[in-house]
C-alpha cells in the first residue's frame, strides 16, 4: 500500500452526531481496512471513527495496515479478531505511547475503547 495515495473518504455515508442517542447505527459500510468490527456486526456508535483512527496511526507510522488479506472477507475476519503486531524493524522508533494509543484504539470491544471526548 502506497501511503502517497491515502485518503480519508466515505463522507458520503456520514450522518451528524448526536450526544447520548439512544439509537445505534446499523448499515455496514466502510472500508474493510478501516472498518471497525461492530460496524461489520450492524450495531455500532460513533466509537467506530475512533478505531478508523487507530488504523490510519497504525498505516501512518508503520507504511502498512494492521489488518490485512488476500481480500475483503479475509481483510474482514482479521479485524473481528482485531489481532496486529508491531514488528521491530517497522516500530523501533515509536515511542511506548505511541503503540499505547494504537492498542487502545483498535480494542475489538468498543465499550472499552477511548471516547474522542
Amino acid at each position: 500500500m502506497n501511503l502517497d495515495n491515502m485518503k480519508i473518504i466515505d463522507f458520503g455515508t456520514a450522518v451528524p452526531f448526536k450526544i447520548n442517542a439512544k439509537k445505534a447505527l446499523k448499515e455496514v459500510l466502510g472500508t474493510p481496512f478501516y472498518i471497525a468490527p461492530e460496524v461489520l456486526k450492524g450495531n455500532y456508535t460513533e466509537k467506530c471513527d475512533l478505531w478508523s483512527i487507530g488504523v490510519i496511526t497504525f498505516m501512518l507510522l508503520s507504511g502498512k495496515a494492521p489488518f490485512f488479506g488476500k481480500d475483503d472477507h479475509a481483510i474482514f475476519e482479521m479485524v473481528k479478531k482485531g489481532k496486529f503486531e508491531f514488528p521491530a524493524a517497522q516500530w523501533k522508533n515509536v515511542s511506548r505511547q505511541g503503540k499505547d494509543f494504537i492498542s487502545k484504539l483498535l480494542t475489538v470491544d468498543y465499550k472499552k475503547r477511548p471516547s474522542a471526548q
